[in-house]
């Protein structure tokens, strides 16, 4: 059975992670990165590479809109194509929903959602700045998509769903929100072991995309509990964890546990045509 992580208090856990990420918005950059003055449970952060140089080359790469927050580029696998529907979970500061644009071109639609009002009225500077009139930011959270239902033809998410505390109702909401035989393609970050409770309990990891993962095998459990059918795996990349952090968690914690080792993973389903 799949055993999901479940924070004592998950609205305690969305305020750290709409806080966390309204102070990104405002400085523009990742809150963990060298230029930010990082508190005691942040620094178990630093040095936690997520994304690299993954958007090197990317179409319609927007350096306005990049905050260094994903882990992974799923437009690259999201099969889109011109005049498509697309709805991007999480949408930052807009660089995702710009790269989508880029391939759906004027007759397509990008919808971005995120529920950082900070978030959202960054990007919507950016798509003015940009001229475009076909992409829409929503102010929303992932568990209750302000999408109507079966009006979506490709989800998107890059590195969010784990600061969702609710997954399977993530999942059910992005299920309603796609067309009959759509499909979803997120990238995000799984576990590769178990995580020390003492990283799974830090407020600061839960909002850098740490602590709230799940193992590879339940996030697809997940996946197929909502409906969805032909999950797959469609890229996968290891994260360095830093020793650094891993000194951090105690001598107890080491003694007892392996250093925990976590992945990018790139994931992709349909919804039934039916």
């Amino acid at each position: 059975m799949t055993t999901i992580p479940t924070p004592s208090d998950p609205e305690s856990i969305r305020r750290n992670v709409r806080e966390r990420y309204a102070e990104v918005a405002r400085e523009g950059s990742s809150c963990c990165g060298s230029a930010c003055g990082c508190g005691a449970d942040e620094e178990l952060l630093q040095g936690i590479d997520m994304i690299g140089d993954a958007y090197n080359g990317v179409d319609g790469y927007v350096p306005e809109a990049d905050l260094k927050l994903g882990c992974g580029v799923p437009v690259e696998h999201a099969g889109l194509a011109e005049g498509l529907t697309v709805l991007d979970l999480g949408s930052g500061a807009g660089l995702d929903v710009f790269v989508a644009r880029s391939i759906v071109g004027d007759r397509g639609r990008v919808i971005g959602v995120d529920f950082t009002p900070e978030m959202i009225e960054r990007a919507r500077r950016n798509a003015a700045m940009l001229g475009y009139a076909n992409v829409e930011f929503r102010l929303g959270e992932i568990e209750n998509l302000p999408v109507e239902s079966g009006s979506v033809d490709v989800v998107i998410s890059n590195c969010v769903l784990n600061l969702v505390p609710d997954k399977p109702r993530a999942f059910a909401e992005i299920h309603r929100v796609l067309k009959p035989g759509a499909h979803f393609c997120v990238s995000d970050i799984v576990t590769l072991g178990d995580l020390p409770d003492a990283l799974r309990e830090s407020a600061a990891a839960y909002a850098g995309c740490v602590s709230g993962a799940v193992g590879e095998s339940d996030y697809r459990e997940i996946v197929a509990g909502a409906g969805f059918e032909s999950v797959e795996t469609v890229a996968r990349r290891e994260i360095h964890v830093p020793e650094s952090l891993y000194e951090r968690l105690g001598d107890a914690v080491r003694e007892s546990t392996p250093r925990p080792a976590l992945a990018s993973v790139t994931v992709r389903a349909r919804r039934s045509p039916a």
